[in-house]
């Protein structure tokens, strides 16, 4: 007889705590997981860790990403390879972009750069054009040999596994997660829980893992299914079959009734206008969100600058910033100035970073209106429901 486990993934989101007790409705025993990023309010902290005490359910069960690894191998790679290229450096160059990139990333068509020949430094103007612009990608000059070695060794000072998930994770990448590059999602909820759970059962027998998803919430997700076969796992003899309970609910105060049926208060962080509590701040937060974030819990925005200050010393061009500095429209104007002219932006944290960002967010007029990011945008963790 094949053994069947149920396993229901837990956020400390409305969503995932009413599937949660939907499973508990049920009656069957189930396992419940939870992934740690290390970048949680504590206050979602409590509410995983309640959640067994409010419902008589299963205790949820932590697991956490490790790039120890990983961090190793880049300081290896950093002093193998980083001294050469930083010193042969890279050349900038005139690009197509075409009017639907813009529109996917949710910023406004630049106009056409009205500048004076002499000003693109013998460089040809690029010729706007209706359907796309040509921009110039920026490029970096090549480093003196005192230059690149500071740039390596400061990595290396840096690259040492802290044992915090997300920070870890941006170190080894050398990077922040962005909307067009969601790494965060599956380096730090998805792979760990399959890892430490999903595929240790399924070498056993088939799995059911409830996702709290709705469909109402965006345009990925009206397209999923309440039960769906993947074929993820070849190389093992169960079956996985995700099961989205929630699916079909629209209304949130249906959501967070479920949950007080069995006596299980919302997230405090809702209280306090937050629509995300997974991850805190989430780098797809709306602006509102953020100046929430600074508000009331500045010792958030503190960390973020701390962590660009670490993330940024394990990149390779020495910068990095927890939001992509376009979400600002006046960052952004920077930029395609710069674009425009086929000129290098010196970007840091200092001047581009969270810092700056909050500032932004605290505006409302003056042309400074844009979200972070659309409500409805397909993103991993839309679809997957991991972070609500």
């Amino acid at each position: 007889m094949t053994v069947t486990t149920h396993v229901v993934s837990v956020s400390g989101g409305k969503d995932s705590t009413a599937t949660y007790c939907m499973a508990v409705e049920r009656g069957m025993p189930f396992r419940a997981v939870a992934a740690d990023t290390g970048n949680e309010h504590p206050a979602t902290y409590e509410a995983v860790n309640r959640l067994h005490e409010r419902t008589g359910g299963p205790k949820v069960e932590w697991v956490k990403a490790d790039f120890a690894d990983r961090i190793y191998a880049k300081r290896a790679y950093v002093e193998k390879h980083w001294r050469a290229g930083l010193l042969a450096g890279t050349p900038g160059k005139w690009v197509w972009r075409p009017l639907s990139s813009w529109v996917a990333a949710g910023m406004a068509y630049p106009d056409a750069p009205l500048v004076p020949l002499d000003q693109y430094e013998g460089r040809a103007p690029a010729v706007p054009h209706e359907h796309g612009r040509w921009v110039w990608q920026q490029g970096y000059r090549p480093l003196t040999e005192a230059e690149a070695d500071e740039v390596v060794e400061t990595a290396l000072t840096w690259l040492r596994p802290t044992g915090v998930p997300f920070f870890d994770m941006c170190i080894w990448k050398g990077r922040f997660p962005a909307r067009k590059a969601q790494f965060c999602t599956h380096e730090l909820k998805v792979g760990p829980i399959d890892e430490h759970v999903t595929r240790p059962l399924l070498a056993k027998g088939n799995v059911i893992s409830w996702q709290g998803v709705r469909a109402s919430e965006s345009e990925a997700r009206r397209y999923l299914k309440p039960f769906q076969r993947l074929n993820s796992h070849p190389d093992l003899p169960g079956r996985l079959i995700v099961y989205r309970p929630l699916l079909r609910i629209e209304s949130v105060d249906e959501v967070f009734a479920i949950s007080a049926r069995h006596g299980v208060p919302a997230n405090p962080l809702y209280g306090w206008g937050l629509k995300r509590v997974g991850c805190f701040p989430c780098i797809n937060c709306a602006k509102d969100e953020l100046a929430l974030v600074d508000e009331f819990f500045p010792e958030q925005i503190d960390r973020l600058e701390d962590w660009e200050i670490g993330v940024s010393k394990c990149s390779k061009r020495g910068v990095s910033t927890f939001f992509n500095i376009i979400n600002d429209p006046v960052m952004q104007a920077e930029w395609t100035a710069s674009e425009n002219l086929g000129r290098r932006l010196v970007v840091s944290p200092e001047e581009h970073g969270i810092r700056r960002m909050v500032e932004w967010a605290k505006t409302d007029r003056g042309g400074r209106q844009y979200s972070l990011l659309a409500r409805d945008a397909s993103t991993v963790c839309s679809q997957w429901g991991a972070c609500e």
